[in-house]
């Protein structure tokens, strides 16, 4: 009987990647990198912005730079790291709602230092490589209801619409109806975001890879012509919107290691428990979707719909979202923009490897990042909002008793200006209306613990 041959396994490069085994070539998978890269690079650019919007307590705000240069950092240490443990073609960085968390969540709204709010990153990056070191991570995937889990990713896209929208001067606030449209659409920072919106929407619909990044860029030469044509170079702060003295320089590492675990003292032991756990919710339950999803694009998946070597996957990047938080980038997650290199054929971790690599190179181009006026990022974070209101058709709305729990998560999270509370509301609506139904044991005991720390957090200053 003819035995079925199978790919030879190679040596070197190919051995260790398995390149051949899985059917393809370095040629491919380099390629595949670059498409990678293409597609999330923007990054680079809007995690700078998201974290330094914000001025903490102290008046202190992350310079665009200095975030630039950890972001490139931990998004090329982490992917080189997944390529290289994990084998798989997938690639981190910032997590974009995360970062937003972050500055609006933890600095803006609970009134954390940076380093305390960092240090809130470690912290649920640590635990979540607990989690998986120790397996109890089925557990926690098992407590939530996957329409809650969708809702807090859809939330999170409302949330970022709001704050590009805020970001460009679209939206403003209004003291009888909290926010409102601005009265002057004429300005020339505001031709800048219509600008932007119409090339990064154009170039999605188009699937122009790269199209954000390549918006980005394009929206910040208009702005610039316009600053030094008719603005005289004074539309914005000094180097905002202008043509940089130098385009590369060396890059500044002053945000690495500045985080703190203080946020225990400042906010309480058990109050500080809550966003901690609101972040590890968004980034675990992320991070399983988005993994088993691109494996079954790359066709990594077995026969029983498992990735293979999933706990190496999801311990690199429980440890990229500490890293994130030790060098103030904010967590850093596996990318759903991944696809492109697997659309291009990526099926190794050297794909990952060359995204990496690429993310590093890009430790020298801050003096370019510093021109990026907020109009030039703001419409990505609206293209943003809209890939994450995708899931929206997938919830069940028919069903009341999940229908307002996620009704609930997504629309508080905007209307509060906080994940937390988004997240915390749906929890203790989903387990309340069970409770009603004559229904406990239709919610996991591990969602119980978790809704009566949000009743905590909801009502400790009637409690106090």
């Amino acid at each position: 009987m003819a035995k079925t041959a199978t790919p030879a396994r190679g040596t070197g490069l190919d051995g260790f990647f398995k390149i051949t085994e899985r059917g393809s070539t370095v040629r491919t998978e380099v390629l595949a990198g670059l498409a990678t890269w293409l597609t999330m690079a923007y990054i680079l650019f809007l995690n700078p912005a998201i974290l330094g919007a914000v001025k903490d307590v102290n008046g202190t705000s992350l310079p665009f730079d200095q975030v630039l240069t950890v972001t490139a950092l931990v998004a090329g240490v982490a992917t080189i790291a997944m390529g290289l443990y994990a084998n798989v073609p997938y690639a981190l960085a910032a997590g974009l709602g995360l970062n937003g968390f972050v500055a609006f969540t933890l600095v803006a709204g609970l009134g954390l230092t940076w380093p305390q709010a960092m240090g809130v990153v470690v912290t649920e990056g640590l635990i979540i490589a607990v989690l998986v070191l120790t397996g109890f991570r089925e557990a926690v995937l098992n407590a939530i209801p996957m329409d809650l889990k969708r809702a807090i990713g859809i939330g999170i896209g409302l949330f970022l619409v709001i704050i590009g929208l805020e970001n460009a001067g679209v939206v403003v606030n209004n003291d009888v109806t909290l926010v409102t449209l601005t009265n002057d659409f004429t300005t020339l920072p505001m031709l800048v975001f219509a600008v932007g919106l119409a090339l990064s929407a154009i170039f999605v619909v188009k699937k122009v890879r790269g199209g954000l990044l390549l918006s980005i860029l394009l929206t910040t030469v208009f702005a610039i012509v316009l600053n030094e044509v008719w603005g005289d170079g004074a539309i914005w702060a000094a180097g905002i919107g202008t043509i940089p003295d130098k385009l590369v320089s060396a890059p500044n590492f002053s945000l690495v290691g500045n985080f703190s675990f203080s946020f225990f003292s400042a906010l309480g032991f058990a109050s500080a428990l809550v966003p901690v756990f609101a972040m590890m919710l968004s980034d675990f339950f992320d991070t399983m979707g988005t993994a088993v999803g691109l494996g079954e694009e790359a066709g990594l998946l077995d026969d029983d719909g498992r990735l293979p070597g999933m706990n190496r996957v999801l311990l690199v990047d429980s440890l990229a979202a500490a890293a994130g938080g030790a060098a103030s980038a904010s967590s850093n997650t596996t990318y759903i923009e991944s696809a492109a290199g697997i659309g291009q054929g990526a099926r190794t971790g050297l794909t990952a490897v060359v995204v990496g690599a690429l993310f590093l190179l890009c430790l020298f181009v801050s003096p370019l990042a510093g021109v990026i006026p907020p109009q030039a990022t703001a419409p990505v974070l609206v293209i943003v909002g809209y890939f994450m209101m995708q899931a929206v058709g997938e919830i069940d709305w028919r069903d009341p008793a999940m229908g307002i729990p996620a009704l609930l998560t997504i629309t508080v999270m905007p209307y509060t200006y906080s994940i937390t509370n988004g997240v915390g509301a749906g929890f203790v609506m989903y387990v309340a209306i069970k409770l009603m139904q004559g229904k406990p044991r239709e919610v996991h005991p591990l969602l119980y613990v978790v809704a009566a720390g949000f009743l905590f957090y909801f009502l400790k200053g009637v409690l106090a």
